[in-house]
C-alpha cells in the first residue's frame, strides 16, 4: 500500500475517531483508495469483537449488495442476453411487478413497494422466491411506474431472480463466480466466515450492547446480504473507479452512473443510476451506495475525477452516517493532499473531421473557444467548459453539457470554405451575428 504521508493518516484517523465516540459505534472500520490503490486504513474501537486484525474482519455491507446485483444484470445487457427496457417478465414469467422494466427496477422508479409484504425481512428467515412471490403479487405498488423515485428493498430480489435464472444457477454463485472471483475478494461472504464483527444495536439511553441476528435473507439476499472486510471493499472501489476487463468496463460503469431518478424533496443532493447511488460531495458527485441491516452501517463511494474512494464499515444499527463519514474522509485527503492532475500532452494528431471546428466561434454575441483535449473538441465560455465532443463513426457528437448526444455539423459553402458549425439548429459563425448565416446569423434588429 503506498502510504499517505503521516499528517494526512493521523488526521484521518482523528475523523475516524470523532465519528466512533460520537456515533456511539462499539468499532468502526474505513480505508482510502487513489488511483486504484489503498492509500490508507484504519480501524477504532472494538477490540473485543473484531478480532486480532480489524481489517480482515467482516462487516455486514447490507445495500452495497445492490450493486453487485446490478453488476450482473448489466454484464447480462452488455452480452445481449437482456435489455434494460424489457419487462422482468420475460425472465421471471407472471409474477408480482414482473410487468416493471429492467431499468426501472435498477433506478428504484418502478413504483413497488419498499418492503416484501410479511415480517421484516431483514431481521427474519428468508423465504425462497416462490415464497416471495406467492407473497408479493403486485397489488402493494405505491406508485404507478416510472411515476417517481421510491426505494425498493423488493425490487432488487426481482433482479437477483433474473440474473440466476438466465444464468442457471443461484444469485449467489453468480455473484462468486463472475464478481469476487475475477477480483479476487476472497473474504467476501454470503454468510460470516472466519473473523466477523457482532452486530449491535447500542441502547439510546443506557449505552448497553443488544446483539442482532446475522440472518440469512434467502431471495431478498440480492438486496442486502453480504459480508466483506474493509480490505475487500477497498479493492470493490477500485474497480468502481475503473472497472475489470472480466466484470465490467470503466465506460459500462460510466453510463450506470447516469442519474436515472431522484426525489426532488432531497435538493438535489441525491440520485439514483442503474443500480448505484449518487450524492454531491467530492470533486461534484460521488458514486457507490451506503448500506445498513440490523446491526451494521457500511458505505462504499468514489469520486471518479479525483480518482479516489472510501469505504465504511461499522457494527451498529445507528449511530453515525456512514456516507457523511466516507465523505469526510475524502474531503480529508484531498484537503491534506490534493488530487495531482494528469499532465497535459500534446495531440498527437487531430481528426480531420475537426480540423476546421477549431478556433474561435460566436453563438450570436457570444464567442465560444473550441480546442482539442486529447482526442476530444471541447467549447469553453470564459474559460470553462460547455460542452464536449467526440468523432464517432465519423460524425461529430456531443458526449458531455447541453449537446450531449447531438451531432454537430460543419456547414460549407458551395466553394468548400467553411460556413458556420450546425449543432441542432444552434448556429456559430467566425463574427457575432454573420449575417450570411441562419439564424442567429445578422443582427438581431435589422
Amino acid at each position: 500500500m503506498t502510504a499517505v504521508q503521516g499528517g494526512t493518516g493521523h488526521r484521518l484517523q482523528a475523523r475516524l475517531a470523532a465519528a466512533q465516540a460520537s456515533g456511539r459505534l462499539p468499532s468502526v472500520v474505513a480505508a482510502v483508495v487513489r488511483d486504484g490503490e489503498p492509500v490508507w486504513a484504519g480501524s477504532y474501537g472494538g477490540p473485543a469483537d473484531t478480532g486480532h486484525d480489524p481489517l480482515d474482519v467482516q462487516y455486514r455491507i447490507g445495500s452495497i449488495t445492490k450493486t453487485m446485483t446490478a453488476v450482473l444484470v448489466l454484464q447480462l445487457v452488455r452480452d445481449g442476453r437482456l435489455g434494460l427496457d424489457d419487462p422482468a417478465s420475460g425472465v421471471v414469467g407472471d409474477v408480482g411487478y414482473a410487468d416493471r422494466t429492467i431499468r426501472s427496477l435498477l433506478a428504484h422508479n418502478s413504483g413497488m413497494q419498499s418492503e416484501p409484504v410479511g415480517p421484516w425481512w431483514e431481521r427474519s428467515a428468508g423465504l425462497s422466491f416462490d415464497e416471495l412471490a406467492a407473497a408479493n403479487d403486485g397489488s402493494g405498488a405505491v406508485f404507478p411506474a416510472l411515476q417517481q423515485f421510491h426505494y425498493s428493498n423488493l425490487g432488487y430480489a426481482l433482479l437477483g431472480e433474473v440474473a440466476a435464472r438466465l444464468h442457471g444457477r443461484t444469485w449467489w454463485d453468480c455473484v462468486e463466480t463472475l464478481i469476487l472471483r475475477p477480483l479476487e475478494m476472497t473474504r467476501t461472504s454470503y454468510l460470516p466466515t472466519g473473523d466477523a464483527a457482532e452486530g449491535h444495536s447500542v441502547h439510546p439511553y443506557a449505552g448497553t450492547l443488544v446483539d442482532e441476528p446475522a440472518t440469512d435473507t434467502g431471495a431478498m439476499a440480492p438486496a442486502g446480504q453480504v459480508w466483506a472486510t474493509v480490505t475487500d471493499l477497498a479493492t470493490y472501489a477500485a474497480f468502481l473507479l475503473d472497472g475489470h476487463p472480466e466484470v465490467l468496463s470503466a465506460d459500462l460503469l460510466h453510463d450506470a452512473y447516469r442519474p436515472q431518478s431522484g426525489d426532488r424533496d432531497d435538493a438535489l443532493a441525491y440520485a439514483h443510476g442503474l443500480g448505484f447511488q449518487m450524492f454531491a460531495g467530492g470533486s461534484g458527485v460521488l458514486v457507490g451506495h451506503s448500506g445498513s441491516m440490523p446491526g451494521f452501517l457500511a458505505a462504499c463511494l468514489v469520486d471518479r475525477n479525483r480518482r479516489t474512494g472510501s469505504v465504511v464499515l461499522a457494527n451498529a444499527t445507528a449511530g453515525h452516517s456512514p456516507v457523511e463519514l466516507a465523505t469526510v474522509l475524502l474531503d480529508e485527503l484531498e484537503r491534506s493532499e490534493p488530487t495531482i492532475v494528469r499532465p497535459w500532452t500534446p495531440t498527437v494528431s487531430v481528426p480531420p473531421e475537426l480540423v476546421d471546428a477549431l478556433g474561435v466561434w460566436h453563438w450570436g454575441n457570444t464567442p465560444f473557444v473550441f480546442s482539442m483535449a486529447g482526442d476530444e473538441l471541447v467549447a469553453r465560455r470564459d474559460g470553462a467548459e460547455r460542452f464536449r465532443f467526440r468523432v464517432l463513426d465519423g460524425r461529430i457528437v456531443g458526449v458531455s453539457g447541453y449537446h450531449a448526444g447531438e451531432t454537430l455539423h460543419v456547414v460549407r459553402r458551395a466553394d468548400g470554405s467553411v460556413s458556420h458549425l450546425d449543432i441542432a439548429t444552434f448556429i456559430l459563425t467566425r463574427t457575432p451575428y454573420d449575417p450570411d448565416a441562419p439564424i442567429p446569423g445578422g443582427h438581431p434588429g435589422r
